[in-house]
């Protein structure tokens, strides 16, 4: 078993380590933000008003009731609760004594129900749950516990990890150890047990089997196990990333149970050793910077979203090109914004970033480092632009008309189905105005203001990188409908990596098309029902003539007619037929056979058929079996002499 057990921790330790590469170091990308807390306090709120002990004790931990009011009703309700409650005894008995205690309710426990409190370490407890339920009970009441009567429980205790040592069991172990005293020391040794059983989820989370509440019990436990008893740490830097990013991803927790263990289970982390307290590093905002004024704000908290203690003390940052890996920063200096030291801002501008993707990689006090990508936008000018109609088939150049932006040409522009538009733009980036720029949209959008109509075609990018957009009026009347008319000319560029996006109307221009034809003309639609659609069945072949059947049909007549024929001439032997009931269902069932024939003839189909025939044919085999035996029997009765012989010669 031991063996097993160092097996499982080399491979743990060995699967630790080659992951550590690959994550940041001992940080995490989220936090619990003010909105998380503030849903927690509403979840917390509501749980005032349900009849539930466990979503009320909680409650009481984190909040009190905002009336005085509320709180004594709730104070006078809590016997009624009690009684009502499904819960195990023993943690009845804690939440109800635990919410008198929070809530200062003046209400006396009844004096029953404490006697059987103080009356519970008389007998062995069941489980380590009990254990903890009724020693926290105690320590509520403000009873100690004398040495004799904890010797009992750590022997109590001993007895029942021997025989279920669950993480259940192991858990609550955990968190009752600090309050029974140096006896219960050995259950510091159990805690690597517990922790080896962690599963772990993409190689970026670790908890146990049970969810939340079961995770955190283990975590907060192992903790104050190894804080009172002067033990290792339970864990390390690593897991401790993993298990904060477990509870991190549980913030949607909708019980006040939930919430309370996922506090506090980030509580614990974030307050344990220096040495494997994981910390928040991320973008404020959303990760977009703009080149004329490039500050990198970047916020650095614990899991809670407070300031760290103690504050760091140098913050710096590489910054690298996403697309090609080629370095803008080596050293970028964050400095502290806020007066609670958790918002730190890096300014860019001296190393003039251009429109692109980035990474940073940020690194607090040579301990924690955290990558993220973040943008900086440009912004796009347009350094050129022409504009102008020419006929088809012209062989000379079209002559252009330059507009600057943001302006509208002047004059109106006129086609019609023999010429064609063409538009020509050069963009660039306002702080590289020579360098020619590609973005994701570029539209031409003709607008009709009179029909409220519109059409967008795409600019296509030349190999010189200025987009260009040539329509033939003709060829394109279909896209307008055929309708004639003054229409507003735009151009809209945009892209996710500029902050100008626009939309810039270059000009009016009257499009003239040519009559629709007919056969384009819109269709009428239709409201009314379609005509029903019937299904025709091929015509059956020609039939032979009725002379041809009446022939046919004598034909398949004439043995039966024979058979009669020659019964009136010759006679009917039925001396031999007797009424025994073998020789009178064999002669049914046959009949039936017949009879069932004609009738599959005239009217029923195979399958039919079948269904009946079966019985009768099992019916009429089984009789004529005992019919044949008796007419053998029979024969040989009659004749004994040929049966000897016969039985002599075999």
């Amino acid at each position: 078993m031991m063996s097993k057990l160092a097996l499982s921790l080399v491979v743990t330790t060995i699967a630790l380590c080659f992951a550590s590469t690959s994550w940041a170091a001992r940080t995490v990308d989220n936090h619990l933000s003010a909105a998380d807390l503030q849903r927690f306090q509403a979840v917390f709120s509501s749980a005032f008003s349900s009849n539930d002990l466990q979503s009320i004790y909680y409650a009481t931990l984190n909040i009190e009731p905002t009336k005085s009011e509320e709180k004594k009703e709730l104070c006078q309700k809590l016997s009624k609760f009690h009684q009502e409650s499904k819960l195990n005894e023993f943690e009845k008995d804690f939440y109800l004594v635990g919410i008198s205690k929070n809530l200062k309710c003046t209400e006396k426990l009844p004096e029953q129900q404490l006697s059987k409190i103080y009356a519970a370490f008389k007998s062995p407890a069941a489980s380590a749950q009990e254990i903890f339920y009724r020693v926290a009970t105690h320590k509520y009441l403000g009873v100690e516990i004398d040495e004799a009567t904890k010797t009992k429980i750590v022997k109590n205790l001993q007895d029942i990890l021997k025989k279920d040592d669950t993480l259940t069991n192991l858990g609550y172990a955990f968190n009752v150890a600090s309050e029974l005293g140096p006896a219960a020391s050995f259950i510091a040794d159990r805690i690597e047990d517990a922790i080896v059983q962690a599963d772990e989820v993409d190689g970026k989370l670790l908890q146990f089997e049970g969810g939340l509440t079961i995770t955190s019990l283990i975590i907060n436990g192992a903790f104050r196990t190894t804080k009172t008893f002067g033990s290792a740490l339970p864990i390390d830097g690593v897991q401790a990333v993993k298990f904060a990013n477990y509870f991190l991803s549980r913030r949607s927790v909708q019980t006040a149970k939930g919430a309370h263990v996922l506090i506090e289970a980030l509580k614990t982390l974030s307050s344990a050793s220096s040495k494997i307290a994981p910390i928040c590093i991320q973008l404020i905002g959303n990760g977009q910077v703009v080149s004329e004024s490039p500050l990198l704000t970047v916020a650095v908290v614990d899991l809670l979203g407070k300031p760290l203690t103690p504050t760091p003390q140098s913050i710096v940052g590489k910054i690298v090109v996403k697309k090609d890996n080629t370095v803008l920063a080596e050293k970028v200096s964050f400095t502290s914004k806020s007066s609670d030291k958790t918002t730190y801002v890096a300014d860019l501008a001296s190393y003039k970033p251009s429109r692109a993707l980035y990474v940073v990689e940020i690194t607090a006090d040579g301990t924690y480092t955290q990558k993220m990508n973040f943008k900086v936008l440009g912004k796009v000018k347009v350094q050129q632009l022409e504009v102008g109609v020419g006929e088809l088939d012209a062989s000379s150049a079209i002559k252009k008309q330059p507009v600057a932006y943001p302006q509208k040409l002047k004059g109106q522009l006129s086609a019609d189905s023999t010429q064609k538009v063409l538009l020509k733009t050069v963009l660039v980036d306002e702080s590289q105005a020579t360098k020619p720029i590609s973005v994701h949209q570029a539209f031409v959008r003709f607008y009709n203001e009179e029909e409220d109509k519109e059409i967008i075609y795409i600019a296509e990018q030349d190999s010189s990188k200025a987009y260009k957009f040539d329509m033939d009026i003709g060829a394109r009347a279909g896209d307008f409908s055929h309708v004639s008319g003054v229409y507003h000319m735009y151009l809209i560029v945009g892209d996710a990596s500029i902050s100008n996006s626009f939309q810039w109307l270059v000009a009016d221009i009257e499009l003239k098309f040519p009559t629709a034809p007919k056969a384009e003309e819109k269709k009428e639609v239709v409201r009314s029902p379609l005509p029903e659609i019937e299904h025709q069945f091929r015509t059956p072949d020609k039939r032979p003539s009725r002379i041809v059947s009446d022939i046919f049909t004598g034909l398949c007549l004439t043995p039966l007619v024979l058979l009669l024929i020659f019964w009136w001439k010759l006679g009917i032997n039925i001396d031999n037929f007797s009424f025994h009931p073998s020789n009178i269902g064999f002669h049914l069932g046959f009949g039936g056979i017949l009879v069932l024939f004609v009738v599959f003839w005239l009217n029923m189909d195979m399958f039919q058929t079948l269904r009946y025939l079966i019985p009768i044919a099992i019916f009429t085999f089984l009789c004529g079996n005992r019919l044949l035996r008796r007419i053998y029997a029979q024969r040989i009765a009659k004749n004994p002499a040929s049966s000897s012989t016969s039985s002599m010669s075999s």
